[in-house]
């Protein structure tokens, strides 16, 4: 029996040592099988297996796996200030020509405003409810990076349906994020059934609770889901976004690249869920949804003495 205890990194040999996991806990099964709880280093993939199928990964090998991860995010990032620029590219030019509709994206130099006047930047406020403890830090520094406003809570999946009214009232965000972990139970089959899969129905019924309160997409825009997530019965409950159509795997950085383009989308203009897929690491099949108006605005004119774009109760 393999020496194997939670907080190692593993990797399971019946899938050719593909996925990198943190072992979480170790359980004895019925028939007495040891069995490790395990959850994605990357991926927001949780999933069960025997001890003797796992394979604990040497100190160079997780750094290898942990480099290629970040240059995977950097891909992404990079992709979304190209688009930031060519955005504001695009709306100087309309207030050069006079047509009123420039607008400039913060994080961006120069300090460019609508037409050369005053005005100050308001990106779209997210709320992001995180099982993942770690994932949540590492999510809380990616959001800086991409300079969105934030308030970031580690809330168990099972919570989160409890939670998120006190979270709704307190922030009044304009974005909600449900993430955590997910996947479907290996011993179960069937894709419609909300019993076969880990989390699903804890993330259904956070966003009905969400939906009780903010009814309206337009009000309140909300990405749930993780790894393999009933795609079909979260939009049902009122998910604006969610994974997964395709019951892939879904990467810790998915939920803020999708709601990253919502936030500096112009309220002028509407977030397809067709091009946001090609921002997310995952790509085609791991994230689907609504069309939906962007949350970014413009106010008049700036403060001399608060940067009003911080205003918004950001955490971390």
């Amino acid at each position: 029996m393999p020496d194997i205890k939670p907080g190692d990194i593993v990797a399971r040999k019946s899938y050719g040592k593909d996925i990198f996991f943190k072992v979480k806990a170790i359980t004895i099964t019925d028939k007495g099988k040891s069995t490790a709880l395990l959850r994605g280093l990357d991926v927001r993939l949780s999933a069960d297996a025997p001890l003797e199928d796992l394979e604990v990964q040497p100190a160079e090998q997780v750094l290898r796996y942990r480099h290629r991860d970040i240059e995977k995010f950097r891909c992404c990032f990079q992709r979304v200030l190209a688009r930031r620029a060519a955005r504001l590219d695009v709306g100087l030019a309309r207030a050069g020509s006079g047509g009123g509709y420039g607008y400039s994206l913060a994080g961006e130099d120069g300090g460019e405003t609508e037409g050369g006047r005053d005005f100050f930047e308001l990106p779209g406020r997210v709320v992001h409810l995180d099982g993942d403890e770690e994932y949540l830090e590492r999510c809380l520094h990616a959001y800086k990076q991409l300079r969105l406003p934030v308030a970031g809570f580690f809330v168990a999946e099972e919570e989160q349906a409890e939670k998120v009214p006190h979270f709704l009232a307190q922030y009044t965000p304009d974005i909600l994020v449900l993430t955590g972990h997910d996947g479907l139970i290996r011993e179960k089959k069937g894709f419609t059934n909300l019993d076969n899969y880990r989390h699903s129905k804890h993330f259904v019924a956070a966003v009905r609770a969400a939906r009780k309160l903010r009814p309206s997409h337009d009000d309140l825009v909300i990405f749930a889901g993780a790894c393999q997530s009933h795609y079909e019965a979260l939009l049902e409950a009122g998910a604006t976004f969610a994974s997964s159509p395709g019951r892939i795997l879904i990467h810790a950085f998915d939920p803020i690249l999708v709601v990253e383009q919502v936030a500096y989308t112009s309220i002028r203009e509407i977030v397809r869920p067709d091009e946001i897929i090609k921002d997310v690491v995952t790509g085609e099949g791991s994230i689907g949804g609504l069309e939906i108006r962007g949350k970014f605005r413009l106010g008049y004119p700036s403060s001399s003495y608060e940067e009003l774009s911080n205003l918004t109760g950001k955490e971390g």
